[in-house]
């Protein structure tokens, strides 16, 4: 009798110690798998944040290129445009662009979270409530994270604007349009790319922003200089075209290398997760298409120019890199190569042809943003590979022109909207707050006329 009351003492403790144990077990399961997930989430954050911070520093560029490649009398009006965009750009965004690009709606437009105020429902995250930014559930960071990375991108686009505008509008009227910009046109046709709408649906790729991003600014921008017309001196009375060369070569490849680093946050960061092999590839991708964009904008410059040219070639690079936004995530090395190529002998094209009916674009953003962005766009639907996503195959890799006629649709859709609504505004602004500055004024420098100073004062007391 003893003997087996002690026999079961014995199995009822042992069954109690491991009952425990696998409790605890579990337990110590559980509580690993939230800190992985933390840790996950953690890392994401900050690979995107830091991204974006690379995005917001390419405005540095963009101020340095766009200031060298103009006159050194217009050159605080330039840098402090680029300046004031980026302020400007984040208060937009904040208050309705968000909201109309991100915010759960209908394939048009978004309507929800205004100032960036409601509830973000990540799966992701393990947030089980009911969200209003759906479109990005499958990000994994934080909302404000999300924000500020696609904040950034706004700003990029609006910022594209003022080169093609550049020595010639008034800065508040430079200011308001950059604010509806931001807050209307870009996110509309946002939405329909990335915030669920009508092209995502169709199956419209763009990975990084080509037409969001880049053709929307160079859209805008086209239209600005149709409204504007050419800087005085541009063309002559019989129609001839007179070159006026920019003042300072070092800040515009000083803004070339920014950019082209800042690149490395706008592509591989919009995978808005530390994946290790996509950000790679998506790196390699990157640098490859924009080197091959200086080698193809040197060599056609040297054969068909006389001479290598320093500016032609960094609006190479950035015309390389603006044709491997769309594509990055879904092309080989090789391809990009091909896309980069491709992308320096379209700039120098472009360019000369700009000039010739008339389209007095000082820093060449329509050739680099709006033509590039065009061209890489389509070149989605030529040269993705099946071996990264079976899901997005180019033509030549024999998925037909089905992707192709997809790309083209997109690119027209974005363009039309972009390209009206921008002209609309500009038509608008100059019976209501003024367009261009007066002849006198444009003679003398925006430096002085609109902001009271000069970028090299040493200059005026030498005089």
């Amino acid at each position: 009798m003893l003997r087996r009351f002690c026999w079961a003492a014995t199995l009822s403790l042992l069954a109690v110690v491991l009952w425990v144990w696998d409790v605890s077990w579990a337990q110590d399961a559980k509580a690993l798998e939230k800190s992985v997930g933390d840790l996950r989430v953690a890392v994401d954050t900050v690979w995107v944040m830091v991204t974006g911070f690379l995005v917001f520093w390419m405005h540095a560029g963009f101020a340095m290129l766009e200031s060298g490649m103009c006159r050194a009398k217009n050159a605080v009006a330039i840098l402090y445009k680029n300046f004031g965009v980026v302020a400007v750009s984040s208060i937009a965004f904040w208050i309705i662009g968000f909201a109309l690009m991100f915010g759960d709606g209908n394939p048009l437009i978004g309507w929800k979270g205004y100032f960036l105020i409601g509830p973000d429902n990540s799966p992701a995250m393990g947030k089980a409530y009911e969200g209003i930014f759906s479109s990005l559930n499958w990000a994994g960071i934080p909302l404000y994270a999300k924000f500020f990375f696609q904040l950034v991108f706004a700003a990029t686009a609006a910022t594209i604007v003022s080169g093609c505008v550049a020595e010639r509008i008034r800065f508040s009227t430079f200011m308001i349009f950059s604010f509806l910009l931001v807050a209307v046109i870009y996110p509309i046709q946002g939405h329909w790319v990335w915030g669920g709408g009508w092209l995502s649906a169709l199956g419209f790729v763009d990975f990084a922003g080509s037409t969001v991003v880049h053709s929307v600014g160079g859209w805008a921008g086209l239209a600005g200089i149709l409204v504007l017309g050419p800087r005085l001196g541009k063309y002559g009375p019989d129609g001839k075209m007179y070159p006026i060369p920019g003042h300072n070569m070092a800040m515009v490849t000083l803004g070339g290398f920014i950019l082209w680093l800042g690149w490395f946050g706008f592509n591989p960061g919009s995978t808005l997760a530390a994946a290790p092999d996509d950000i790679a590839r998506i790196a390699v991708t990157t640098n490859l298409s924009a080197a091959s964009g200086v080698v193809a904008s040197s060599l056609f410059s040297r054969i068909f120019f006389g001479k290598p040219d320093l500016s032609m070639s960094v609006n190479g690079a950035l015309a390389g890199l603006v044709a491997i936004t769309a594509p990055c995530a879904n092309v080989t090395p090789l391809g990009a190569v091909i896309i980069g190529l491709g992308a320096g002998v379209l700039v120098c094209l472009s360019v000369p042809f700009l000039d010739r009916v008339k389209v007095d674009d000082p820093v060449g953003a329509v050739s680099v943003h709006l033509v590039c962005g065009i061209y890489g766009t389509l070149a989605v639907g030529l040269f993705a590979s099946p071996t990264i996503n079976k899901e997005v195959v180019g033509f030549f890799y024999g998925g037909g022109v089905s992707l192709l006629v997809k790309q083209l649709t997109g690119v027209v859709a974005v363009g039309a909207l972009t390209f009206v609504l921008s002209y609309i505004l500009w038509q608008l602004a100059r019976p209501i707050v003024g367009l261009r500055v007066e002849p006198e004024a444009e003679l003398a420098g925006l430096d002085l006329t609109e902001h009271g100073m000069e970028a090299y004062p040493e200059e005026a007391l030498a005089r």
